[in-house]
């Protein structure tokens, strides 16, 4: 009879089989209350399933991180329920949680509108409110063809086609509705509550193929309190406010056409924001002993073959043809063209480690669906870079790597970062004792760093397990950067080595490591941290000087020069305007620092300053003004106190 083991190490014994809910119930009827989902030797399964053998189990209640993502997946059955009363001709495909809600596909001739969600959703409260239960069922494979093909089903045909011969065939029922799922569910339609909403409807291919049926995509969010679902809809709408697309050519940084799809024109004030951050990234680079490289654009495949690209990225991999049918790729990323630096002479265990950096542009081939503004390109700069060491260095390197990413993301604006070790996909490079060695070097680089990590299964690169940085912006969300990434593989494919101490050949370790990312996507989440009101020393103009009169022209053009040779980039605007339209008009274009002069200002060397966000102004003398706004300008790793 079964013995269950909770996570306390506590042990209750049953005289027969039993379901988690029944453990929950001997537990505590609060518990039994609260309980959404199971999770048996660590898999999440639903109360109702039978438990036989000893195991470990967990109760899931909405305190726990699962069941979020539960609850978003019983929202999806009913989202389907719902437009199935509804809008009975329609058929149903698949219907999964995603990182801020849910979406369900739908197949239907005449296209769903705004109307339409508002009564589907008043459909999904009715059904929540019948509290119906959610139960799971096991059917045979020929069952469930011969089901769907009665109804007329094609698409649920093909995904139990897809079903893998040794996996067992389940469905969900609720009330009338049934859906081929894996599951697990809530026990009942009332624990989902009624604190969701229906989004958006947009196309989608079936199976994300162009070449198949267009289905209607209906998205929609949920969560356990009116009071969470209210704070992301208002996040929502101050992200819509700070969309970097909408700011982007409202300040004149960049645009994006379709003549040139997934790459961007950068405007000189883009341009000039784009070379302040290479800049200090260049000087940070150069304090941590970096050695910046660059490697070419185009690549022969016989190169990306031996790195292992070739196989894992060719459909995203742009190419060319050249003389004698070589074929030659647009490089993807960096790395198979730091080992070729590398290797051009003998490397002494003396010489590591050897820190590679690059500023290297480069291409993928992304869908066109998955572009977003300059946060999705094809053509894109990382900020890449490669160490090369020995296994005995990996924790003093991935130490300093963090202690680098950390301080370079405080300087930007953004302290709350968080960390997930993904470690190996089920597709990959190197075999399992490789990855044990991997895994478990880069484990004790984390822990050198001091660093807390979430676990990211099955997520790794191909060639190694990485950490991934997520750093969390103005308005609560979450953005992925950086990442730290041990790679045993590559070295061995490419061929790199060392002389060890006593003379023989060995493969350095490659650390893999990004801390912004790419230079694109950065500045796109910078623009959205900040709302376009960038920090003064990322601001492409600083200081706009204006004259409030013709008489203070010449004063005001000094006051331009002096800062210019300060270091500030600054503006000059003499136009025929009141003043009151200049300073409105530059507040827009969120200039941090306006200086005002006029003929009294002239007489007595002083000048008006008007900071971005204030009403008022200050009057003081040129010089002190000056000095103090240089101090506010001088980028973060340039200050001296």
């Amino acid at each position: 009879m079964p013995v269950i083991t909770l996570p306390d190490g506590s042990k209750r014994q049953f005289d027969q089989p039993v379901t988690a809910y029944d453990v929950a119930a001997d537990i505590g009827p609060g518990l039994a209350k609260a309980a959404l989902a199971a999770r048996m030797n660590g898999d999440l399964i639903d109360l109702s399933r039978i438990i036989e053998d000893d195991v470990s189990l967990a109760l899931v209640t909405a305190k726990d991180d699962d069941a979020l993502a539960l609850i978003r997946h019983d929202c999806a059955h009913v989202l389907a329920e719902a437009v199935l009363e509804l809008y009975p001709e329609t058929q149903v495909t698949i219907g999964p949680s995603i990182e801020n809600g849910f979406y369900y596909d739908f197949y239907r001739e005449t296209p769903f509108s705004e109307q339409d969600l508002a009564a589907i959703e008043t459909r999904m409260h009715e059904i929540v409110d019948r509290d119906e239960a959610i139960t799971r069922e096991v059917w045979t494979r020929d069952e469930a063809v011969a089901f769907y093909q009665k109804n007329n089903e094609p698409f649920k045909v093909e995904l139990v086609d897809a079903i893998p011969a040794d996996e067992t065939v389940t469905f969900y029922r609720q009330g009338n509705f049934i859906d081929l799922c894996r599951g697990p569910h809530a026990p009942s339609t009332k624990k989902i509550g009624h604190a969701f909403k229906l989004m958006t409807v947009a196309g989608a291919y079936w199976r994300g193929d162009s070449k198949n049926p267009m289905l209607q995509r209906i998205y929609g969010t949920a969560f356990f309190t009116d009071k969470d679902l209210s704070a992301y809809l208002t996040m929502l709408e101050e992200a819509e406010k700070r969309d970097h697309r909408k700011l982007g050519k409202a300040l004149e940084l960049f645009h994006i056409q379709e003549e040139a799809t997934g790459s961007v024109f950068w405007h000189p004030k883009g341009w000039t924001m784009y070379r302040v951050i290479e800049s200090y990234m260049r000087r940070r680079l150069d304090q941590a002993q970096y050695k910046e490289v660059k490697t070419p654009q185009l690549i022969d495949r016989t190169l990306w073959e031996k790195s292992g690209h070739w196989d894992k990225f060719r459909e995203n991999m742009f190419t060319a043809e050249s003389e004698g049918d070589r074929i030659l790729a647009l490089k993807p990323m960096n790395c198979p063209g730091h080992v070729q630096i590398y290797r051009q002479g003998i490397t002494s265990y003396r010489d590591l480690p050897l820190r590679m950096a690059e500023f290297g542009s480069c291409h993928r081939n992304e869908p066109s669906g998955a572009l977003h503004g300059i946060m999705r390109v094809r053509a894109f700069t990382q900020d890449d870079a490669h160490i090369f060491c020995t296994e005995d260095q990996i924790d003093s390197e991935g130490r300093a790597f963090c202690d680098l990413l950390l301080d370079i993301y405080r300087d930007f604006g953004f302290d709350e970062v968080r960390v997930k070790f993904s470690d190996r996909p089920p597709v990959r490079a190197g075999d399992d004792a490789t990855w044990d060695r991997a895994e478990a070097a880069l484990q004790s680089a984390t822990k050198a760093a001091n660093l807390e990590t979430t676990l990211n299964p099955g997520e790794g690169a191909f060639y190694g397990p990485k950490l991934e940085f997520v750093l969390r912006d103005a308005i609560g969300r979450d953005w992925q950067c950086g990442t730290l990434q041990v790679d045993f593989v590559l070295p061995e494919r490419l061929d790199a080595e060392y002389v060890a101490e006593d003379g023989s050949r060995k493969r350095p370790v490659m650390l893999h490591r990004a801390i912004l990312g790419s230079m694109e996507r950065w500045i796109g989440i910078l623009i959205e941290q900040y709302a376009g009101r960038m920090p003064p020393w990322l601001a492409p103009v600083q200081l706009v000087v204006a004259p409030i009169t013709d008489a203070a022209k010449s004063y005001a053009a000094e006051v331009r020069e002096r800062a210019a040779a300060m270091g500030f980039r600054v503006e000059f605007d003499g136009r025929n305007e009141k003043i009151s339209y200049k300073v409105r008009e530059h507040s827009v274009a969120k200039v941090p620092f306006i200086i005002a002069v006029g003929e009294r200002e002239m007489a007595e060397r002083t000048i008006a300053l008007r900071r971005l966000g204030d009403n008022g102004q200050e009057i003081l003398p040129m010089d002190e003004a000056l000095a103090t706004l240089a101090k506010e300008i001088t980028p973060p790793d340039m200050k001296t106190s």
